[in-house]
């Protein structure tokens, strides 16, 4: 089931975000080997954060506006493991830079582990 579908999230390092901002757009790898952007609600990104970036300290949290998403967002099945009815957004096509509205550091607690965000 969606959570907030108000403000969608997404991940990246600073120099991703610094070649998107030339490049107008956010292509991640994910685009061209699974076809989508992976996305998250504010409240459930943590759950990516913690399977793949655990104990970074890298990130950036991308706060986007989904009505300024020129491709579909699709809420779909996350990972095997995953609660079966949690649903994640996934953008079918570039994530323009005009369609995000917040940048901020995401940083793990001191056990290395992300905590979810507010909705």
């Amino acid at each position: 089931m969606p959570c907030d579908t108000h403000t969608l999230v997404h991940l990246c390092t600073p120099g991703e975000w610094a070649v998107a901002r030339e490049d107008g757009a956010h292509r991640p790898d994910s685009l061209r080997t699974e076809g989508f952007v992976h996305l998250s609600a504010p409240p459930q990104v943590h759950l990516p954060a913690n399977r793949l970036f655990a104990g970074r300290r890298d990130l950036l949290l991308l706060r986007l506006d989904p009505d300024r998403l020129a491709a579909p967002v699709r809420w779909e099945p996350g990972a095997p493991g995953d609660d079966p009815a949690l649903r994640f957004p996934h953008l079918y096509g570039p994530l323009p830079v005009e369609a995000v509205i917040g940048v901020e550091s995401y940083l793990p607690g001191t056990d290395g582990r992300f905590a979810p965000l507010p909705g």
